[in-house]
Parts: structure tokens; sequence; C-alpha cells
């Protein structure tokens, strides 16, 4: 191993660092020391420190050579310092030092050269010096017994004397073991401890810097004995060295089992590393039994009278020290505990605000930490009869019928205490005070305990419709309150409605008296309470109105019957009607029955008035055969006048003159045949007049449907004479016929296209139909020699037997170009006319026309012929006549 050499480095007054220098090729200077050699007395260590210290002393044979090999390592000292703290020069040194001595610590760089005179003070004990610039120690330093020096350096520098300061700080090694404060470590725990509280405290010393490692303690538990319920009762901080019990300690401690345990507790210093200093002892634990419980359940008074606050209980936790508080449902300061354990009541109680209080007991160390688990406290409180009975409303309400009898009860009135339910205070008792009106007295009473209202009277009729009761409600101490009671009367129906008269009448009506003419009203009185269900009437008519033309329509303010009539009157039908009235009240009577004096008769007399016809019916619908002979009867409009009248009958609306209708019979008749193809539908209006009086009458419309009848063939229409197909054949090339039939669909609905039985024809043409009306012509053979062809073909209808048309159609068939024109003109049809033929005779025409006019106008040139002047005369040339 390399010796090292332990050196103080400073730059100026500045400290760098604290150094070791190897010494590598001097050999009579080989003292050396590991710093911070683990000193580990229980170790192999420790015979190998005794080892090199004997080497150590064996190498200082040869004091003379110290000094020069000192000044040799002068030039490799740089100015380098450990921190040391107010001084001008700083030195760090190690403790127990045990080279060579001198032991030069550090170059002093603020000596000049030429000083002299130096001094030093500070040093008691002559351990420091200077030489040479260099502050040496003679013997070694104890941090333990000083950690710091404080010298003073003076010399004189030319004339002047000056001075510095040196602090020397003397840096800790691990040269001490720990020890625990106490030789005998005693502790209780007290049953009832949560787990995690502390109970006690194992403390230990290390002499070392406690700023280090080497004074770094820790704790541990390395037996417990004995061993019961478990091996793992307690556990111990590694730092603080707290002693508490584990989860299994705290559930399972008990002092009958085991009433001491022996814990074998370890401390080492340098947080516990491998290396570290140690010390063992033993820790006697006490299991102790504990005042921790909940107290006896409280009784208080509520509204005590004081002086507060009053002590009402007391917990005291007997182990360490602690802090109480209180906890549960309660106004805040009602309850509050001192630090003895001492509960007080601060504040009167309301046994009706609140009957009861449960209050958790919380011990906390002074940390905040909860020691055991709460205990409670039950504080019950005791009823005062301090609160007045009290209805749960100020005013109710109640009906009695008047035909009440005596000792009906109509209400119960019931006033709460809030006093204790289980205590006398809370008995109530009842009394009528006040009643308005006053008279007639003795109508109700109240019974004293229950507070039922009841009819004291033999009868309420005749009384008054309402009365308001005053009723209190008072306890044993003489507390009352008071409500009202509103008695309503109830009119009972005891009275029927009767009739001021047995019969009304005879009212007159006419008999063309327009739906909802009120004919008469009347009223049957009710001697019950106006307005009420007692009073109110049912009016029904019993007899006389079975065919209902006559309805009722009560006023339910005045009770007024109207008698209105619902349907039209007839006098030829009915000329009188007798009714009978009868009246009820909708609820059933109580006492009496409904006499004659509940029924009236009305009598009423139809007018005669004279009305116009009525026709049986309102519309008529007739349907007739297109074609049929004239002068059929289509129909009869019947009618009837009531007054036995004679009616006459005139059409309107027939403008073509189609129809006419008999004067007195009604029968309708066709004048003329009727064509469905020229209008299927005629409407006119059949006209019935009065007889006696032409300003009475009646109409009734008439709709005359035409049936079609198959009287029209089918028809070819269009003109095909321009149109052409080619050849040879053009796919899809075709000629579109049109048909129509003037029928209706029944007949001529589907019209049928069919080829002459003929196989010339049926072989070069062929007919497909397109729809119900139309149908394409086209060739059935690829090539068909240009020509005017004529197809004959036949048109047909739809109906049984079917009508046909034969058609002879010219067809022109001729060679195209790409476009699908023609590009010749086809051979002419034999008898048929071409083109250039009517262009021919068209000329001919205009030639014999204008031949005629020129011939015209020659003779009237002659017949006025101009006289020849004398000029000309030679030049005319004379006339020969023959």
């Amino acid at each position: 191993m390399e010796p090292r050499w332990p050196l103080v480095l400073q730059e100026g007054n500045k400290v760098v660092k604290h150094v070791y220098l190897k010494v590598l090729t001097i050999k009579p200077l080989k003292e050396y020391k590991y710093e911070n050699f683990p000193p580990n007395l229980n170790s192999s260590h420790a015979s190998q420190r005794e080892h090199t210290h004997r080497s150590e002393k064996g190498l200082m044979a040869d004091r003379g050579a110290t000094p020069m090999l000192i000044l040799a390592l002068i030039p490799v000292i740089l100015d380098t310092f450990v921190p040391c703290t107010g001084a001008n020069v700083k030195i760090g040194v190690p403790e127990n030092y045990d080279g060579i001595f001198p032991w030069y610590l550090a170059k002093l760089h603020s000596l000049p050269g030429n000083y002299s005179d130096l001094v030093v003070t500070g040093d008691d004990e002559g351990i420091f010096g200077v030489d040479a610039q260099f502050l040496y120690a003679l013997k070694p330093l104890d941090r333990e017994k000083q950690p710091s020096y404080s010298l003073q350096v003076s010399f004189r520098a030319s004339v002047h004397r000056q001075s510095f300061t040196i602090e020397v700080c003397v840096i800790d090694k691990n040269d001490n073991v720990p020890t625990f404060i106490e030789e005998s470590m005693r502790g209780s725990v007290q049953l009832g401890l949560l787990k995690g509280i502390p109970f006690m405290q194992v403390e230990a010393l290390d002499r070392d810097d406690r700023n280090t490692l080497h004074a770094d303690l820790r704790f541990s538990l390395m037996e417990q004995t004995p061993r019961i319920p478990s091996s793992q009762m307690f556990f111990i901080d590694s730092i603080t060295g707290e002693v508490s019990l584990t989860e299994e300690g705290a559930s399972t401690l008990d002092p009958e089992m085991c009433g001491r345990y022996k814990l074998s507790v370890m401390v080492k210093d340098m947080a516990g590393k491998a290396n570290a200093f140690f010390t063992t002892g033993i820790v006697t634990v006490e299991v102790t039994g504990n005042t921790w419980a909940s107290p006896d359940p409280v009784r208080l008074q509520e509204n005590l009278p004081g002086p507060y606050p009053i002590p009402i209980s007391q917990v005291k936790w007997s182990g360490s020290q602690a802090e109480y508080s209180l906890e549960g449902e309660f106004p805040e300061m009602l309850f509050t505990i001192s630090r003895e354990g001492v509960i007080y009541l601060n504040a009167p109680l309301d046994r009706e605000t609140q009957d009861q209080f449960q209050i958790s007991i919380v011990v906390e160390r002074p940390d905040g930490r909860e020691i055991a688990k709460p205990v409670e406290l039950r504080v019950m409180v005791g009823d005062a009869n301090d609160n007045r009975p009290t209805f749960p409303q100020a005013q109710y309400h109640t009906v009695v019928k008047e035909l009440a009898a005596r000792g009906t009860e109509i209400l119960t009135v019931q006033a709460a205490d809030n006093d204790d339910p289980k205590t006398d205070n809370v008995r109530i008792f009842y009394r009528l005070v006040g009643q308005i009106p006053e008279s007639p007295r003795a109508l109700f009473r109240v019974d004293r305990d229950s507070g039922v209202i009841s009819v004291q009277a033999d009868s309420m009729e005749g009384t008054a419709p309402q009365y308001t009761l005053t009723i209190t409600a008072e306890d044993a101490k003489g507390l009352n309150s008071s409500c009202t009671v509103v008695v309503t009367v109830q009119d009972e129906n005891n009275n029927p409605p009767v009739f001021s008269q047995h019969e009304y009448g005879p009212f007159h009506i006419p008999e063309d008296a327009p739906v909802g003419t009120t004919v008469t009203a009347v009223l049957a009185g009710d001697a019950d309470v106006r307005g009420g269900d007692s009073w109110q009437v049912d009016y029904r008519l019993e007899s006389g109105n079975e065919e209902d033309v006559f309805t009722l329509v009560t006023d339910k303010q005045t009770n007024e019957v109207s008698l209105v009539l619902s349907k039209v009157l007839d006098f030829e039908r009915e000329s009188e009607y007798i009714l009978v009235l009868s009246a009820q009240n909708p609820v059933a009577l109580v006492r009496g029955r409904y006499g004659p004096a509940s029924t009236a008769t009305v009598s009423i007399y139809v007018d005669d008035v004279n009305e116009g016809p009525i026709l049986s019916q309102s519309h008529y619908e007739v349907t007739v055969r297109e074609g049929e002979e004239p002068g059929r009867v289509i129909a009869t409009i019947r009618g009837y006048d009531p007054d036995s009248h004679p009616i006459r009958y005139s059409l309107q609306g027939d403008t073509k003159k189609y129809f006419s209708i008999g004067k007195y019979s009604g029968e309708l008749k066709t004048v003329q045949a009727l064509d469905r193809e020229e209008n299927s539908t005629y409407t006119m209006e059949v006209i019935a007049v009065d007889g006696r009086n032409s300003s009475l009458s009646a109409s009734t419309l008439v709709t005359v449907h035409i049936l079609d009848v198959n009287d029209n063939s089918p028809v070819l229409v269009g003109d095909y004479s321009w149109k052409y197909l080619c050849t040879p054949r053009w796919e899809d090339q075709a000629l579109v016929l049109a048909s129509r039939d003037s029928d209706g669909p029944q007949h001529g609905g589907r019209l049928n296209f069919s080829l002459r039985s003929d196989a010339t024809v049926r072989r070069n043409w062929k007919l497909t139909p397109i729809n119900d009306t139309h149908t394409n012509l086209s060739l059935n053979i690829p090539y068909l020699a240009p020509e005017v062809y004529t197809v004959p073909f036949t048109i047909s209808d739809s109906s049984s037997p079917p009508r046909s048309t034969f058609i002879n159609l010219p067809v022109t068939v001729c060679p195209c170009n790409v476009r699908g024109n023609c590009k010749m003109a086809a051979k002419q049809l034999q008898g048929m006319p071409t083109i250039q033929s009517a262009v021919g005779i068209l000329l001919g025409t205009f030639a014999v026309i204008g031949t005629i006019l020129i011939v015209v106008f020659v003779r009237l040139s002659y017949q006025n012929p101009k006289r020849p002047s004398k000029t000309n005369q030679e030049r005319v040339p004379l006339k020969i006549s023959i």
C-alpha cells in the first residue's frame, strides 16, 4: 500500500481543499495512515490497525531526515486550504495524526521573505509553531477535546510590525463508539395504545462530529423476550429510537398473558453501515393497564341555571403526555374538554332541539397523532315543562249537517307539546271558550281530554249558517294556546220543490215555428238554502213528449225551466200536446217525499200554416241507353203537399229540350234519341209548385247518365300517303298506324289490327301492336321490289260482337340512301294519279282559264275602238273583209 501525507492547500487566503500527498520514493519517511480507517473493535481490522501502528514506529528511527524531506516537498505544496470560518488563513487538520513530528501543516504566504521577530499566540499548550514560512504541529490534535484553534501570528517586516490570524479546524475521524445514555432502559406500554404510537424512546450518544456520518446513529431491534403472543410485538424507529407497538402488538397485547418484555436493541454509527461501531443494550418494557375507557352516561336536565361551564365527566390517558379533543354532532363550544380530561357543558341544553348527544373523545400526542381509539360519552337531556301545547294550524274548517243528532262528532283538534312524551308534561286539556254568533248557546261542546268537538243541541235547524268556535289547549303547568274552528251548517234536502200552479197554458205555437223557439218558462220553488244541491231542481217531462218534440233548458242561477221546441211541428200530424212536467232535487230527500205539488201540466196548441210541397228525394240518379226510342218514361218525381193541395211539376236547365215532365204526374220522359258520344251526362232541376200558392215550391236535382251502345266502328286516322318503307328492309323501320273508336271504353277500349287472310299479304307484311289504339306496319321479308303496294287489313273493336272496318292502305316501298331517304320514285300504282299528272292537270286548267280571260279582254277592246289620228292614218292597214 502507498503511504499518504496529509496536507492543507491554499491559494492566497482562500482555502481550497485538504489533500494527501502520496510518498512514492523516500523510504525513511514511511509513516502513513488511512484516513477514516474503520476501527471496528469487533472485527479483524483491529489487529490490522495495530500492526500498521507498529510498523510506523519502526520507520521513525531516522528523524534527522524529516526536515530535509519536508523542504524537498515545498515546491509541490500549493496554496490550497480547507474552509474554516472566521480567520485570514483557514486550515483543516485531521485529528489523531500519528506520523512524524513536527507535522508541517501549511505554507504561510502572508509572511514576507525578510520577516523577523515572529510570535505565535493563542496556543496555550504550545502545539503550533512556524518554521521557514511553514506552520507545523508538535503533537496530534483531538477534535473531541478542542475542535478548533485560533492562532495570532505577528512579525516585523522592515520597520513595521504586522499580524494575521490562522484558524485551524480539527477534522473529525470516527474514533468514538456510540453509547446508550441510560444503562438501564425501562419503559411502559399501556393497554389500548394504537400501532405506531411511541411509548418510549431509546437515546444514544456519539462524541464524533454530529454533522458527519461518524455520529449518524441507527437503531435496530434484535430480539424480543418472551416471544408471546407474537414474536413481533414491538417496533423501534431506526432514526429516532422511538419504540412502538406493531399491528400484532396493538391487537394482542395482554398484561395477564405477559406483563414484561425484554428487548435487545443495537445502535450503530456511520448510518448503520457494515463497518460502523456499535453498542447493544437491553430495554425492559412493562405492560400496564389503562384508565382510557368510555365514561358512564350522563343525564342532564335541560335549561340548567348555571353558572357555566359545568363539569359533567372526566377521562384520563394514563400513559405518555396526551391532548384531548371532542367530536360529535353538537353546536361548536357546547361541550369542551380541558388538558386534564375534564368535560364541561358551556350552555343550557334544550331537549326539544336535541334529546341526547353522542360525544367521541379523542386522545392524541402533542404532534397530533392519535394514541388510542376514541371513547364515547353519552349525554341524555332530561325534560322540563318549558313548552306550551300548540295546535298544528291556527284555524280549522268543518261541516255539520243541519239535521245532525245530539252527540254527533264533527271534528277532533289535537295540540302537540314538545316536552318529553314519557312525562306528564305533555298531558293536555281542551276547553271551548268562545262561540260567534253567541246565540243560541250550548250548540257545541269539546271533550276535555280528547279534543273531540260534537253537537250538543237537539237540532241545528234554523241556526246560523256558520259558527266560529275558540278552543284552548292547556298543560298541567297552565301553559296554553288556542285555535279557531269555523263550523259551517250544511243544508240538507228536507224540502221538495213545488210549482206555484198545477196547470200552465194553453200556449199557441204556429206549426212553422223554427226549432229553438221557447214556448214558455215555469218555476218550481225550493225552501232549502239557495245555491246548494238541496235547492237545485232537475225538471223532467214525464209524458206527452214521447217523440222528443220539446226539450227543457234550466237556468241554474234561478231554477227557472224553459220549454223549448226541438223538432219541426206538423199541424196535420199533431195539433195539440199535453205535457206532464215534474221537479225533483239532484240529491235525495232526507225527510218527506215528492207529492202532487212537484208536478204540473203544460198544454200546447199547434196552429195550422199553409205549407209548400215536399219531394221524396233531394236528388235523383237516372240511367238511359243511348239511341233508345223517344217518349219512354225514365223516372217519376214523387212529392206530396202537407195541406193536400195539387202539385205542378216543371223542368229547368234542359236547354236543348231533350226531356219533358208531366205537369201533374211528375213523369220524366226523353223527347229525342240520345247520343252518348255527344253528351254522356245531363243534369236538370225539377220544380214542384203548390197548386194554390205558387210562392210555395220545392226542387230536386235529376242527373241522367247515358249508357254507351256499340254503334260506332273503329276508323284509321292520319295521312300515310307521304310515308314509305325502305327496301331492302331496314331494322326497326315501320309505319305507325293510329285508329279511333267513338264508343266508350266498354266497347272501343282496345282496337285490334289484322291482315287479310292472304298468303302473299301475310308473307310480305307484318302488324305489331303498340298499345290499345296504335300498331306498327313493317316488311315481313328482307326485300320487296320498289313499288306502291296496297296493304289490306281490318280494324276491330273489343265489343261482343265486335264492329270492324276494312282498310286498303297504299304503302310506298323504295330504295333508300344511308340517311334513310327514298332515292327514286316508286312505280305508280295502277289507277292512282301521280304527282306529275296532277301538276299537268293543274297547269292545263290554268291555261284554259287564261285563254278565256284573253278572249274577254280582246272583245272588250273591239267594242271601244280608238279613232285613228290624221298623222298615222297612212300607217293603219286596211281592214279586209272576207
